[in-house]
């Protein structure tokens, strides 16, 4: 659930109250990109996630879920400070978790994250030259997440807002993701909590409103409400 927990948006963090939701490095990188508008708070908790899953990976040198988080970890460590070399380690993290298994929708959606949101804020040269991130390959990446997500309402979601957040004037795809998430199945609290952040786009993207569509889905991205 560990990719999952992480795209919760801020109007859905009443969830912090369940138990399930409150220990751990998924809660605090979910609290980084989700509950905190201040730049270093985020930062902080952040370091304190990968420590975590640092120590759970000592404990469990296996464990696929501490991998992830703590990839995820200095991968959005290194999209707030700017650092090409955490990027790039959090890249070959996510890749050795694909390589390892091709079959898993949250190694697959991360990597595609990864790709995505460096192309979003550097644009597709920069992105490209100094980090060696592709569209074209994140765009590949998300389409197998949510071939693989098993009708889960994450992976359409998640796919709707990157999507649009990217393009404005692609309008028919994320639409179509939305609508799939809005009748997805959601077996666990953050796909239902996702199921409604996606249903927040149907409206506008329904109403040809490509602009007011990607303005919302920043916000309901990592770090959409970090100053």
């Amino acid at each position: 659930m560990s990719l999952r927990l992480l795209a919760v948006f801020a109007a859905g963090l009443v969830a912090f109250s369940s138990p399930a939701l409150a220990a751990g490095s998924r809660a605090t990188l979910m609290r980084a990109a989700f509950a905190t508008h201040d730049k270093h708070q985020a930062l902080n908790l952040i370091d304190q996630a990968i420590e975590e899953a640092k120590a759970e990976l000592a404990r469990h040198p296996g464990d696929r879920e501490a991998r992830l988080e703590q990839a995820l970890g200095v991968g959005y460590r290194g999209q707030l400070t700017r650092s090409p070399s955490e990027a790039k380690a959090a890249r070959r993290a996510f890749e050795a978790l694909v390589a390892s298994d091709p079959r898993d929708p949250d190694a697959r959606i991360a990597i595609a994250g990864w790709h995505l949101t460096a192309v979003g804020e550097l644009g597709g040269f920069l992105a490209h030259t100094l980090l060696g991130a592709s569209k074209a390959k994140g765009l590949a990446e998300l389409e197998r997440a949510v071939a693989l997500g098993g009708n889960r309402a994450f992976y359409p979601a998640y796919a709707a807002l990157i999507r649009i957040r990217l393009d404005p004037d692609d309008i028919a795809t994320p639409l179509a993701l939305a609508r799939q998430a809005a009748t997805a199945k959601t077996p666990e609290p953050i796909d239902r909590l996702m199921q409604r952040n996606a249903a927040r786009l149907i409206g506008p993207l329904s109403a040809g409103k490509g602009e007011e569509a990607r303005r919302l889905a920043k916000l309901m991205l990592p770090f959409g409400t970090v100053n």
